[in-house]
This record gives C-alpha cells, sequence and structure tokens, in this order.
C-alpha cells in the first residue's frame, strides 16, 4: 500500500507539471508529422514521368516487322510512352543529344540499333528494357512462324500487344513508408525520454526539501525506491501509448496485429531508460546525471535511426548503430510489425530486463549506504 501510494504520488506529480505534460506528448507528435511529411520519397521506390519520348526510323516498310512493331506501339502508348517516327533523312541521334527524346530505335529485319539519352538515363534505361522485350517476342513469334508459316500473321499480332513492363514484389504493402516508420521511431524514442526525467526522480526531492520528511516517514528505503520506480516507469509508459495511439488512430499509421507484444517490449524499454536515468544520478553529483543522459539519449537517437532509417547503412556505421537501445527495439518492432515475427520480441525483451535489474541493483545498493536520498 506505500509502495502504491509513492508511485501514485510520483504520477500525479508528472502530469502536474505542464511543461513536461506538454513535451512528452507534443514534442513526439510533432516531429513525427514533420519528418513523416518531409522525408515521405526517402520511403518510396517508384518513380512517375508524365511521358516518355521514343524516335524510331523503320528501315524497311515491307518487312513483317512493320505490323509486328504497330501492335507494339499501340501498346507503348496505352503505357504512357509516345513513340515517334522519323523520316529515313532524319538524325535521331542528334535529337536525343539535343534532349527532344529520351531514346531513339533504329529498326531493321537484322535487329534494333538503340541510342539512349545521356540526361534521361531512367527514361532511357526503361525505353531499352521495353524495346528488348519487343525484340525477343519478335525472335520468337519468327520462330515459331518458321514451323507454320499461316501462322505469322496471327503470331505478329499477339506478339505485338500485351503489357512490357511488369512490376513485381516479394513484400507487396509490408514495408513502413514514412509515417509508418517516424511514428515507431519517435514512439520508441520519447520511451526512452524517459531517463532524462528519471534522473531528477530523488534529486527533486532535495530540491523541493521534501528528502528529509520521506526519510522520517514510516516506509523503508526500498519502498519508496521502489514506489518511485513504478511510477515514473507507469506515467511514461502511458505517455507512449498516448503516442501510439494518436499515430494509429490519428495518423494511420501501421503498427500491425501484434499490440501486446508491441506494448510489452516498448514497456521494457520505459522501464530500462528509467533504470538508466536513476543510476547517472546517483554516478554522477547534481546536474551532472542530468546532462549526461541528455547527451547520450540525442546521440542513441540520432544512430539508432530516430531521424533518419538506418537501412541503407553500411560497414562501420550497422556497429555503431549496435550501441543504441533504439536499435535494437526499432529492429525488433520492425519485425514484429511487418513480419509478424512475434518471437523477435524475446532477444530485446531480455535484453531490456536484464540491463535493468542491473542498473536497478546498483542504486539500490548507493541508496543503501546513503544515509539521506
Amino acid at each position: 500500500m506505500k509502495i502504491a501510494s509513492i508511485a501514485w504520488k510520483e504520477v500525479v506529480t508528472t502530469i502536474r507539471d505542464r511543461r513536461a505534460f506538454l513535451f512528452m506528448l507534443a514534442f513526439p507528435i510533432v516531429l513525427m508529422l514533420i519528418l513523416g511529411s518531409a522525408l515521405s520519397n526517402a520511403f518510396t521506390d517508384s518513380l512517375s514521368f508524365d511521358e516518355l519520348k521514343l524516335a524510331y526510323t523503320l528501315e524497311d516498310q515491307a518487312s513483317p516487322v512493320e505490323s509486328y512493331w504497330n501492335g507494339f506501339s499501340t501498346s507503348l502508348a496505352s503505357s504512357g510512352v509516345a513513340a515517334t517516327a522519323l523520316s529515313a533523312e532524319a538524325d535521331g541521334q542528334a535529337a536525343v543529344k539535343n534532349g527532344e527524346y529520351a531514346a531513339y530505335a533504329k529498326i531493321g529485319s537484322d535487329g534494333i540499333a538503340f541510342y539512349g539519352s545521356s540526361k534521361l538515363t531512367v527514361e532511357s534505361d526503361i525505353l531499352q528494357a521495353m524495346l528488348a522485350s519487343f525484340a525477343n517476342r519478335y525472335s520468337l513469334a519468327m520462330a515459331a512462324a518458321s514451323q507454320a508459316p499461316d501462322a505469322l500473321p496471327s503470331l505478329l499480332a499477339a506478339a505485338g500487344s500485351g503489357t512490357y513492363v511488369r512490376e513485381t514484389s516479394l513484400t507487396a504493402d509490408r514495408a513502413p513508408n514514412s509515417m509508418d516508420y517516424y511514428a515507431m521511431a519517435m514512439s520508441t524514442m520519447i520511451a526512452f525520454y524517459a531517463c532524462m526525467s528519471a534522473t531528477q526522480l530523488f534529486r527533486s526531492e532535495k530540491l523541493r526539501h521534501t528528502a528529509l520528511r520521506l526519510t522520517a516517514a514510516p516506509l523503508s528505503k526500498g519502498e519508496l525506491f521502489a514506489g518511485k520506480i513504478i511510477g515514473s516507469t507507469v506515467i511514461n509508459f502511458v505517455f507512449v501509448i498516448a503516442v501510439v495511439a494518436f499515430s494509429r488512430f490519428v495518423l494511420g499509421a501501421e503498427w500491425g496485429s501484434h499490440y501486446g507484444s508491441v506494448l510489452l517490449l516498448l514497456f521494457t524499454e520505459v522501464l530500462l531508460a528509467v533504470s538508466v536515468g536513476v543510476g547517472a544520478s546517483y554516478l554522477f553529483k547534481s546536474d551532472g546525471g542530468s546532462s549526461v543522459v541528455m547527451m547520450v539519449t540525442q546521440i542513441f537517437s540520432f544512430i539508432g535511426g530516430a531521424y533518419f532509417p538506418l537501412s541503407g547503412m553500411t560497414g562501420w556505421w550497422v556497429w555503431v548503430a549496435k550501441l543504441s537501445p533504439l536499435y535494437w527495439i526499432n529492429n525488433a518492432l520492425a519485425r514484429i510489425i511487418y513480419s509478424d515475427d512475434v518471437q523477435a520480441m524475446w532477444p530485446t525483451l531480455l535484453l531490456n530486463v536484464i540491463l535493468s535489474v542491473l542498473f536497478l541493483s546498483l542504486c539500490a545498493a548507493f541508496m543503501r549506504k546513503k544515509e539521506a536520498l
């Protein structure tokens, strides 16, 4: 009962601190909105073009390739490609160099001579892939027609139509967009920010001149210690739940279907953060603990992926990122949310709990040796 009273007192004190209350709620939500909107292009692999311009010349108008090409150009038009026929005297390569077209193709019975733009490389590569598909289909149709010449017209008509670019994803719709990513990243970051308020758990009693009254009260140091740790962990976890709920129901961020696993992992992160903060308050005198924790928190947030995704990082940066608790937790959450890998929670959860126990044991030992708080 005494522990519950101390914990409730800690919860009420935090809620009454308007600056802390607004910081823990407004700060991650504002960052989520800013970063999620500003960096949306970093989370998409798609490109859009107004129109792909292809110039071509048919060297032999009477060859079978002409009928095949007519069907192919119709398919190109439906795919957003503007194919323009040039006369035999026109210089298609010069037109490509001048930026009039993304590519130029000279089509003959013996093959296709392709000239791509060095300025519009993406568009040129797309057109090259389409023409390669055209050439392969035409060769297949001609090989089949050699065995059945009467079927040549129908083969060419069928070969010249259809889709020439098909996109297939092995993980369709199972990758985070910018808002999904920053909803997760800001939630884990604000969970770890609990260590900053935890540095003041016992120091605040000294500043308010209530430390002596607490030590004289009919409760043990263990009860006081447990009550404050529980209260701080609970109220900070409530802030995290509020941020997660806002991102899910207001911003529409993806949190998967394993809400229990997600929240349990975030709870152990808050417990770890509170343990680190209290430990720092005992290891460093005066406001030294707050300063050190603030600096470490920012470093962990930066290298742990709170401000930018780490999926493309390689080499030494990956090893540095693994030092951050946010890196472990973000990776575990991503596997739970997007791969339904609930088992990924356990290594990170156990690591959080073990580190929390170590820090809290260290704090309890320091508190036992001191007469006052």
